[in-house]
């Protein structure tokens, strides 16, 4: 999975018009998407740091706020009307595509502002306050290697202290609304900033950078910040942090609901209708995808099936389940190095074979590395981008929590989706594109982007993997995981679904670990409709491939196919069925 910000600002767009010039040009649709990204960052900074526009590197949104969500009400009105001056049918390709996607931004981002998910900023699985902390560790986005760094990074701090006190404030107005996460979650928060007090300053997350000074830092240079941090973790920051864990402890989970899915809250409904718009980019119901979720478990049990057959095991499929989760041979790691590197040595078996599908490829470096402690414990496999010119590759995180019982059944589909040619190729390809707008180049939609990323998993044979039959069944088993993820996050988001009940399909139709499965469901319970957007995704990809080689015939080339869908970058599901139907029609 792409690192995201958090569920708000991952549609959520905003803007601080004081911070920005626009020169209306009207109908200029390359002056619209530049002011439309500069404006974008500007509210969005901690996702302009990711995205490598330092100017904000010192700044931190208050995306829960009633004066934030104006801002974006705001954004969106006049973007809505800027497009209106806009001639449409006279852009080119790729300019009514910029077209398109704003427009459908805009739609779904004014549908998102009328719900009232601002009142529960906070979850166990992302949000401000973990990326905070990714920050903070100096080994991630946020910049240190100069003096403006290490001051724009105080001021972030300093921000952050008054961010938990707003986030207090609203989760104060969602207890009494009754619009809280659920309490099994809220449990999951008080960990996570208990494990950031530390008793020493110099073992603090925060603190981390100091013990990284660039080597041109002078002695009173590094005096200087260090003192500074110190004092801010130790009077300001760490009061903070407590403060808010006992208004957890005290007032906010004990109001929390023992309800699982959203729409037991009130406007619960609509706000899961939203949310799955917003990430499947489509116009399906949750009905429809609980329907296609339940077919492709079939489907795909029935090919675990084979495996089973073939290796000889004579139990049930969920005996076999059992015996893939618990088999020694599939953990064989002593040390979190081992596991590192075997995705090395994955990586070097499907080398020799990527030209032969791919003539289109990032030049952006890629590195895996382990997820940081502070947030190992409840973190997923994940893919955070590079920078866009190249001084920070891009890095597939891996959670090692506990390393005599990593089971690496999986770890071939699994580096495959995160790694190449998944998500690296996808969004480096799409930073690295100079026929895009910069707004596009640092864009996310999750039904392209997972979908693309679980596509690719079914290329490993042909890329030279899956020879082992319990890796084939790994990438069945992932397959599966993203399948059962429609019926469950439907389940319980619409159907009423406790969190006991989605667990227990869970573990009748997947090899995942109990405790594995636990953490997948929570993340489902805490972001409502992203789940769905990696079947719903790769379907669509699948479908249209499928679709492409019955018309085209003997001059389908996998390798321009390949090309077609990643060069525009992502985009809703629509326009991408658009682009490829055209080059099916005229090869172009």
């Amino acid at each position: 999975m792409r690192n995201l910000y958090s569920f708000s600002m991952a549609i959520v767009l905003s803007v601080f018009f004081g911070s920005c010039k626009f020169e209306d040009k009207k109908g200029n649709i390359n002056n619209i998407t530049k002011t439309y990204f500069e404006e974008k960052n500007a509210l969005n900074p901690l996702d302009a740091t990711q995205n490598g526009q330092s100017q904000f590197n010192d700044q931190l949104a208050f995306e829960m706020t009633d004066s934030h969500r104006k801002k974006q009400a705001e954004f969106y009105s006049k973007y809505e009307n800027l497009l209106t001056t806009v001639d449409s049918t006279s852009l080119s390709e790729e300019e009514k595509n910029s077209y398109d996607i704003m427009a459908w931004e805009i739609a779904v981002g004014k549908e998102m502002l009328q719900q009232n998910a601002n009142l529960m900023p906070m979850h166990q699985f992302w949000g401000t306050h973990l990326t905070m902390g990714q920050y903070a560790s100096a080994e991630s986005a946020q910049p240190f290697k100069t003096e403006k760094d290490y001051q724009n990074f105080l001021k972030r701090m300093d921000a952050y202290t008054v961010w938990l006190d707003s986030a207090m404030v609203y989760m104060k107005k969602g207890i009494k609304e009754k619009v809280v996460i659920p309490r099994v979650l809220a449990e999951k928060i008080v960990p996570q900033f208990q494990d950031l007090l530390t008793p020493k300053v110099e073992d603090h997350l925060f603190y981390s950078s100091c013990k990284k000074f660039p080597t041109d830092f002078s002695s009173m240079q590094k005096n200087k910040f260090a003192k500074a941090y110190a004092t801010l973790i130790t009077k300001k920051l760490n009061p903070q942090f407590e403060k808010f864990i006992a208004f957890m402890k005290t007032e906010y989970i004990p109001a929390c609901r023992t309800t699982s899915g959203i729409g037991s809250i009130k406007g619960g409904n609509d706000l899961y209708k939203v949310c799955v718009k917003q990430w499947t980019t489509t116009d399906k119901t949750p009905e429809e995808i609980h329907e296609i979720g339940l077919k492709e478990v079939a489907r795909i049990k029935a090919e675990m099936e084979k495996v089973k057959a073939q290796v000889g095991f004579k139990g049930t499929i969920i005996e076999f389940f059992d015996h893939v989760r618990n088999k020694p041979e599939l953990k064989p790691f002593k040390k979190p190095e081992e596991v590192i590197a075997n995705f090395e040595r994955i990586h070097n078996i499907i080398k020799p074979n990527v030209n032969k599908f791919f003539a289109l490829q990032p030049k952006a470096a890629f590195r895996v590395k382990r997820t940081e402690a502070f947030r190992e414990k409840t973190a997923s496999a994940e893919y955070s981008q590079g920078a866009a010119d190249g001084s920070r590759p891009g890095t597939f995180y891996v959670p090692i929590p506990d390393v005599a019982n990593y089971n690496y059944y999986g770890d071939e589909d699994l580096f495959l989706h995160e790694a190449i040619p998944g998500h690296h190729f996808q969004i480096s390809l799409q930073q690295e594109n100079q026929q895009l707008p910069d707004f596009r180049k640092f864009n996310w939609f999750g039904a392209y982007g997972e979908g693309w990323a679980l596509y690719t998993e079914s290329l490993g044979k042909e890329l030279g993997l899956y020879k082992d039959p319990y890796q084939y069944f790994g990438m069945l088993g992932n397959e599966m995981h993203r399948a059962i993820r429609l019926v469950v996050d439907t389940g319980l988001h619409s159907k009423g679904w406790t969190r006991e009940q989605a667990i227990q399909y869970s573990l009748e139709n997947e090899a995942e670990s109990e405790a594995s499965i636990i953490a997948e469901i929570e993340r489902y319970m805490a972001i409502p409709g992203q789940a769905l957007s990696y079947k719903i995704g790769q379907l669509k990809i699948m479908e249209l491939r499928q679709t492409a080689e019955q018309k085209m015939g003997k001059n389908f080339d996998i390798k321009v196919f390949h090309q077609k869908v990643l060069e525009s970058g992502v985009m809703p599901l629509a326009l991408l069925e658009q682009k490829i139907n055209r080059w099916i029609a005229t090869g172009k």
